[in-house]
């Protein structure tokens, strides 16, 4: 049979349900009797974060689609139905593990929230005593008349919808009204301890408000109530070719975010049909869009709740990464770099080091120019503040900054307008498309002439991230990598045409040929009788011409081996079709994010490292960067570290079945349990972290 014949016979897997799958993997850690109690219900906090974003991303086109009837096409009613049918199961089995799991094992452990009809009257006391103190004052119930319509809901906020008899103080019956809590309000509070208990009790702000709903409405009667939250499209979408000033755009469209098309709807489990009918029509949503949930219409704030609890026992044991085994603390990064590149595995090892070198660039008197992309960084930089101090101190900066890193682009936005006020010159890179390459260049004048050194890295320049991410950080002084990166810069500030490269890869321009064309290459020896394999670690696989090469490289007979954390559209193992391809997701405590690239073409081998995941977005429609690795010290350790503990990882690594479903590694047919298998990150934690 021909390689065209198998490749029709090629069926990709639905991107939005690969991405609810990885949603699965998530929750599964909400399940595990080997996870801490409170980490369980973090797991879970961070299902929902997740799912929201996916209705704030993905879910707009098959909405469309099911509110025209549309029978055709990429989006239709039939791909609405069956991701809206899909979500809801997920939803399901998440308040199913709330409610019946996590919430008895919290009490056993003296930790509880207490519902209204669970209350001692001392408790009822306090709670009527702090409703009338700290939160009444904050809300404003809007009782609904042709003067006032319903009211604007913003994007994931917590809502109350009243059903009222009675009159109004002008006689009208008017039996619908709103209150909308404050998002300043807290969403857990906890309550004074009981006399002689070691019990913590908490209580939710909706649980709080909904027994004092009446206060709000003095002299009618509410019948009927529930809480409610609406989320919305959130993608913002600015035609760069039109608009004159990028940034002033986008803080319009910021503005508007909050309140785009509406997409999904929840209501308490208990909400009637008449006021879920009522919010339904109010927002234009189908039925389908309706979910009722028994518990917090909100699990993402449940973070609040965790971060209020003082039981160390029900957390993972404290980690801190260690300080990189190439470096020695105090000498300069200058002098070690002359001497060879050096790698940092985040966060085994600490982004301090980062943050150091780039702090000995801004006090060293010998360096004019520091240039550096910014992606995401955080609320509060320490980044910022020494590019800050580097203006300050007379040298030149250079700041691509991205603006429309999703949901940072207000951060950006207030991050480029300070470095501009200082005197850095700020770029926003080329119109159209995405800066996502993480890069610093450093110029430094050495014995007469100027000598470059680079941080190049798979992760962002977030300190915060960098503690939980799983990146890989490069610090180089090779002059033909580092005089590519200065290429680079010189591209995205000028938008000159690009010269050919040294070392590098960059997209748009060269990276999605050049992968198509290595792994061709390992097809052609594999097809020729030569050894054949490929070996790649990344976030997501959706480029469709990409996975369409590595089933043609399967075919040939090259032996693939794919470490993909969340979305991927190729399907393993298919007979005939991806025989010797093997996929795995790894999802453990933290989160995988490094991108590593492996060719083996006969006796030859490359390394490469990547800011890219293999997306059609990434590799045409942002600015991203690979780089070959070739220190041999430096290549066995990130084949190592990165690809053969994550082949053998058998505790939190899922196996991909030809279906689209995945399975967990270590219970194939073993038996084993999880206590006793191999786990990646618990092993490199052990490694280089400190406890504590």
């Amino acid at each position: 049979m021909s390689a065209n014949s198998h490749n029709n016979r090629l069926h990709f897997l639905d991107r939005d349900h690969s991405i609810l799958a990885f949603n699965e993997r998530v929750m599964d850690w909400a399940r595990r009797a080997d996870v801490p109690l409170l980490e369980r219900l973090r797991y879970l906090s961070i299902v929902s974060s997740n799912l929201d974003e996916f209705f704030e991303v993905r879910m707009a086109p098959h909405l469309a689609a099911r509110k025209t009837n549309e029978q055709r096409g990429l989006y239709t009613v039939a791909t609405h139905d069956r991701v809206s049918a899909k979500v809801h199961a997920l939803v399901a089995q998440q308040y199913a593990i709330y409610n019946d799991e996590l919430l008895p094992l919290l009490e056993k452990k003296g930790i509880k929230l207490v519902a209204h009809g669970e209350r001692n009257p001392r408790q009822r006391r306090w709670v009527k005593e702090f409703f009338v103190r700290e939160v009444q004052p904050l809300l404003m119930p809007v009782g609904l008349d042709p003067a006032h319509p319903f009211p604007q809901v913003a994007n994931k906020s917590l809502n109350f919808i009243v059903r009222l008899t009675g009159k109004d103080a002008f006689g009208r019956e008017n039996e619908i009204a709103i209150v909308k809590v404050p998002r300043i309000l807290p969403r857990f509070f906890r309550m004074p301890p009981i006399k002689g208990s070691k019990q913590t009790h908490f209580v939710s702000i909706s649980s709080l408000i909904r027994s004092h709903l009446t206060d709000l409405f003095p002299g009618r009667q509410v019948t009927e109530f529930s809480q409610f939250r609406v989320t919305r499209h959130s993608d913002l979408a600015v035609d760069e070719e039109e608009v004159k000033n990028l940034r002033t755009a986008l803080r319009k469209g910021l503005q508007q975010r909050h309140y785009g098309e509406a997409l999904r709807l929840e209501v308490s489990a208990g909400c009637s049909e008449f006021l879920s009918h009522f919010l339904q029509v109010q927002f234009a949503l189908p039925i389908e869009a309706l979910y009722r949930v028994p518990g917090p219409v909100n699990l993402v704030r449940l973070n609040q709740l965790i971060d209020q609890v003082d039981a160390p026992a029900l957390r993972f044991e404290g980690f801190q990464g260690g300080w990189p085994v190439q470096l020695t603390p105090g000498q300069s990064y200058f002098e070690r770099l002359q001497q060879g590149d050096v790698l940092i595995h985040q966060p085994y090892e600490s982004f301090d080091a980062v943050l150091a070198f780039l702090r000995e660039a801004v006090e060293d008197p010998n360096v004019l120019a520091i240039k550096q992309t910014i992606y995401r960084t955080g609320a509060k930089s320490e980044l910022m503040n020494l590019l800050r101090e580097a203006v300050r101190r007379g040298k030149e900066v250079t700041a691509v900054v991205e603006l429309k890193a999703r949901f940072d682009e207000e951060a950006n936005i207030n991050y480029a307008e300070r470095l501009e006020s200082v005197g850095a010159q700020v770029v926003y890179g080329v119109v159209g498309l995405k800066t996502h390459a993480k890069m610093l260049l450093v110029t430094r004048r050495e014995e007469g002439r100027l000598r470059r050194y680079g941080h190049i890295s798979t992760g962002n320049y977030n300190p915060g991230t960098a503690r939980l991410y799983t990146d890989l950080s490069y610090l180089t002084a090779d002059d033909a990598l580092t005089s590519d990166l200065e290429q680079i810069f010189l591209h995205l500030a000028s938008q000159n045409r690009l010269p050919k490269l040294n070392k590098a890869l960059i997209a748009p321009f060269h990276l999605h040929k050049s992968m198509l064309e290595k792994v061709e290459a390992v097809g052609a020896a594999a097809r020729d009788g030569k050894e054949a394999r490929i070996v790649l670690k990344m976030n997501a696989l959706t480029d469709e011409p990409l996975a369409r090469a590595l089933a043609h490289a399967s075919q040939q007979g090259a032996k693939i081996d794919l470490i993909v954390r969340g979305a991927c559209i190729l399907p393993a193992q298919v007979p005939g079709v991806t025989d010797n391809v093997r996929i795995r997701s790894v999802i453990g405590r933290l989160l995988e994010h490094s991108r590593v690239c492996f060719f083996r073409v006969d006796t030859v081998e490359e390394l490469w490292l990547s800011s890219a995941d293999w997306m059609n977005r990434n590799m045409l429609r942002r600015v991203e960067l690979a780089w070959p690795v070739t220190d041999p010290a430096l290549r066995h350790r990130i084949m190592d570290e990165c690809i053969n503990a994550y082949l053998h990882d058998t505790k939190d690594a899922w196996l991909l079945q030809p279906n689209g479903s995945y399975v967990p590694a270590g219970l194939t047919g073993t038996g084993r349990t999880r206590s006793v298998m191999h786990s990646a990150q618990t092993t490199l934690m052990a490694r280089y972290g400190s406890k504590g």
